[in-house]
């Protein structure tokens, strides 16, 4: 057992490194930096909330490939989750003058309709990710909704299944602050209320693999024979298995269940261990968000129409999480 928490904690280690690595590249005070590409038809840009999210950060070298294909430089920043920052490097972008279309996750979705529309106003197209907000011409996004019934429904069989006579402690890792966190959340909730099972549901607000961890902790204290723990992100289920393991729980133990939306290579490491307790996980590969994301805003650069594309999730098993790694993409 301690040599898988060791393992889990390179895991966590190599996902820290990624993610400090792509700071330095992608992240400086006057609101983002490009690639190497010539930009010979000029620059497109793309705004995640903050580059704390593993995911993110194997997304970027993916769309960076495709849009420097392209002909486009291709920028970035990393407002660490400041809607105020976000607004104020989006304008750095419009004022530059050779910013072709920008694309964002935004931290609140309303803080940049003002900018948004100030970008029109320049002639620059803005696309969501994830998210859309007044004034955005489309974006590539999930069903969130639907998506976090799936994993509520599916943990709800399990509960059934090994808890049928029992009151069951469940721990909801969720983040109502932007709206993947909110539907996620609210679909997780809703299906765990339909199949009207004998649950004590706690929610828990968190966003990074620390508050993950920290999660669990608060969880324990209060909770102490919690057995259920969905989170609607992958960085905070890392964590949350993280402070599980180190609190003694066998990374087999057939009475937990761990689920969550949205992987990465961390956590397919662990799913793809066989009678894992991390038993549910669903995601989108990153390789096909970036090339969905990169291919609307060239095409929006171009001055081409673009139309929401909706992408959908796939249940990762211990049998096919290898094919998911981002060397096999």
């Amino acid at each position: 057992m301690a040599r898988t928490s060791r393992f889990t904690g390179r895991l966590l280690a190599g996902a820290a490194l990624t993610a400090a690595s792509a700071l330095l590249l992608s992240a400086c005070a006057d609101g983002g930096t490009g690639g190497e590409g010539s930009g010979e038809k000029g620059a497109v840009a793309m705004s995640f909330a903050g580059l704390d999210i593993q995911i993110w950060n194997d997304m970027l070298p993916f769309m960076e490939e495709s849009v420097q294909a392209a002909g486009y430089e291709f920028i970035t920043d990393n407002p660490e989750w400041n809607a105020q920052t976000q607004v104020s490097n989006w304008e750095s972008w419009i004022a530059r003058g050779d910013v072709r279309a920008i694309m964002g996750y935004p931290v609140q979705s309303d803080a940049m309709v003002a900018v948004t529309s100030q970008a029109a106003g320049a002639g620059i197209p803005v696309l969501g990710y994830g998210s859309e907000w007044e004034g955005v011409e489309a974006a590539v996004v999930f069903d969130h909704l639907a998506d976090g019934q799936v994993l509520g429904e599916q943990a709800a069989e399990w509960i059934a299944e090994t808890y049928p006579d029992e009151e069951v402690d469940v721990a909801l890792l969720g983040y109502p602050d932007t709206d993947l966190g909110r539907l996620r959340g609210e679909g997780i909730r809703a299906a765990l209320d339909a199949a009207d099972l004998d649950l004590n549901i706690n929610e828990h607000s968190v966003l990074n693999l620390d508050d993950g961890y920290s999660a669990v902790q608060n969880q324990l204290n209060a909770f102490p024979d919690t057995k259920v723990w969905l989170a609607v992100a992958n960085d905070p289920a890392l964590g949350a298995y993280q402070a599980l393991t180190d609190a003694g729980v066998s990374p087999t133990d057939e009475s937990i269940l761990l689920g969550n939306i949205d992987g990465t290579d961390a956590e397919l490491a662990v799913v793809g261990e066989e009678d894992s307790f991390w038993r549910l996980l669903f995601l989108t590969p990153a390789r096909e968000i970036a090339e969905a994301n990169a291919e609307m805003l060239v095409a929006a650069a171009e001055g081409e129409p673009v139309e929401d594309v909706t992408l959908e999730q796939t249940q990762v098993t211990s049998e096919n999480a290898e094919s998911f790694l981002l060397e096999n993409q």
